[in-house]
């Protein structure tokens, strides 16, 4: 384990492994640098590639100092990026790739960016989680009912069926580890705020963000509506961006990842940074 300190002051720690042009990984809601599916993913990439790998503020062996804000988590990646030497490529998961989206936006030295399933409701026609979302899971993290946030959050903001955190209930040690980041679901939603909302993105959002940039999706049988309608929404707003959709690219489940190791591979290292795009439709 290795640590930096943030604007803030704030430690964030991470991990750092393999050789080559460095990479950095921005989990989602409930994950974080040993989370297994990452740590995976962190070991595949590599062989080609110097992984940064880091709690996000609150979670795992990084500070949460007070108060919140999604500014502050930008500092925090700002905070790797010149760990790894002041210059990285990027990989953002679910809210992850919308706080990479905005620190791009906002600067950062940022070499390639890949955004995997942004959590954006942008057609009317998809399921709005409750526009008080923020506001309730604040309210169960403050009443210190963690296991409640877990599925209120789950349910109720992601949209998956009620019987899913029942069914981890059944199983400590993934219930615990779900528990122990719950703190952190405010962040998420602050995050996303205002992104799901069942509007189009508006002109010129994120029209800053210029480098290459991979806009990552699952195959429409394992990824919900609204993220495909969310990945094809972004990339059509981003002045330099691909779309590849691609069976193993779903998040909702667990990553694969094998499949998510070589789709970012490809674009990294590929000519012109791209990816095949007989896959855009799989």
């Amino acid at each position: 384990m290795h640590t930096t300190a943030s604007g803030d002051g704030t430690t964030i720690a991470y991990d750092r492994e393999g050789d080559g042009e460095p990479l950095i990984l921005v989990p989602g809601a409930f994950s974080y640098r040993r989370f297994p599916g990452q740590v995976k993913l962190a070991g595949l990439l590599a062989a080609r590639f110097t992984v940064y790998s880091y709690d996000r503020r609150g979670r795992g062996d990084s500070g949460d100092t007070k108060p919140y804000a999604v500014e502050r988590e930008i500092e925090d990646l700002a905070a790797v990026i010149n760990a790894a030497g002041g210059h990285a490529h990027v990989w953002g998961l679910s809210s992850g790739a919308v706080l990479a989206l905005q620190a791009a936006a906002a600067g950062l030295p940022i070499r390639r960016l890949a955004v995997h399933e942004p959590p954006l409701v942008v057609d009317p026609g998809d399921r709005q989680p409750p526009a008080d979302q923020l506001q309730q899971v604040t309210a169960l993290i403050d009443a210190s009912q963690r296991g409640a946030a877990v599925r209120y959050f789950m349910v109720d903001v992601m949209g998956a069926p009620a019987f899913v955190p029942t069914m981890l209930h059944l199983m400590p040690k993934a219930w615990k580890a779900l528990t122990a980041v719950a703190h952190t679901l405010p962040y998420d939603a602050a995050i996303t705020r205002g992104y799901m909302e069942g509007r189009p993105l508006p002109a010129g959002q994120w029209g800053s963000v210029t480098m290459p940039t991979l806009v990552m999706c699952g195959a429409s049988k394992e990824t919900p509506a609204f993220l495909v309608h969310a990945a094809q929404a972004v990339a059509a707003a981003l002045p330099d961006a691909r779309l590849v959709q691609r069976r193993g690219l779903g998040h909702t489940k667990a990553l694969n990842a094998p499949v998510i190791a070589a789709t970012l591979t490809e674009f990294l290292t590929g000519p012109n940074n791209t990816v095949r795009t007989g896959d855009q439709h799989a």
